[in-house]
């Protein structure tokens, strides 16, 4: 690879390793996006988020960061999914699952009629999926509510129910993983979702309804909870 190519990459503070520039670079040579169009969304400690330019407009690249992402969390999660049973507790191979599995849950949200971001491929530790927003990425839900909150609320709430009758709980919901583009909530980071039959999903679909409503409480949208719940799982 030349070098200018490599240095096309390494312009965000370095927080791409050699193995990921290797993967962005066969992504980018495959047409998923152009190599000088990366724009960073945002820059975390297990993965990092930019939009690019696509083959149709601009796309998102998820880079799970190979060197602090907290491999030993996502096996607790993962290990209990049955749609990885024998994975092995190693980083390399966990942080890979744990893209394959927010890409395949993608698809089942999808599927169940759930708004989220539409998968295109994922490499290793690297997912493209569609770009959510205008010119911008749309803010999330905690940095933009809507105008209209309980519209807003019960968009999610059949989000939520139709996810779960579909088999699947996101696990890991709450303002800071709902976009809020154009007054309309779209689901992302569903790396966390797992069936419905796993072990422990019933506690995190109840902890997903109990912080969607306490957000929107405090908005003073008149929620119970309970309710909520029973509505959703029945």
């Amino acid at each position: 690879m030349a070098k200018t190519t490599r240095e096309k990459f390494k312009t965000f503070g370095n927080v791409f390793d050699n193995f990921t520039v290797r993967n962005l670079f066969e992504l980018s040579s495959h047409g998923f996006f152009e190599e000088g169009s990366l724009s960073p969304i945002s820059i975390g400690k297990e993965s990092n988020v930019f939009s690019a330019k696509g083959k149709d407009g601009k796309v998102v690249l998820k880079v799970y960061r190979l060197e602090t992402c907290d491999f030993n969390q996502m096996y607790k999660y993962i290990r209990n999914d049955p749609r990885f049973l024998g994975l092995k507790k190693q980083r390399r191979k966990i942080i890979f699952a744990w893209a394959q599995r927010e890409y395949r849950n993608l698809f089942r949200a999808r599927e169940a009629d759930v708004k989220v971001p539409k998968p295109i491929t994922f490499l290793n530790n690297i997912l493209i999926m569609e770009f959510i927003g205008n010119k911008e990425a749309a803010p999330k839900l905690k940095d933009s509510a809507p105008a209209d909150l309980k519209k807003c609320y019960n968009k999610i709430k059949k989000y939520i129910r139709n996810f779960y009758k579909a088999g699947f709980v996101h696990g890991d919901l709450s303002e800071f993983n709902i976009l809020n583009f154009n007054d309309n909530p779209v689901l992302i980071d569903l790396s966390h979702s797992i069936p419905v039959k796993s072990p422990g999903a019933s506690e995190l679909v109840e902890r997903d309804v109990k912080n969607i409503c306490r957000f929107f409480m405090k908005h003073r949208v008149k929620l119970d909870y309970k309710k909520e719940l029973k509505e959703i799982i029945s």
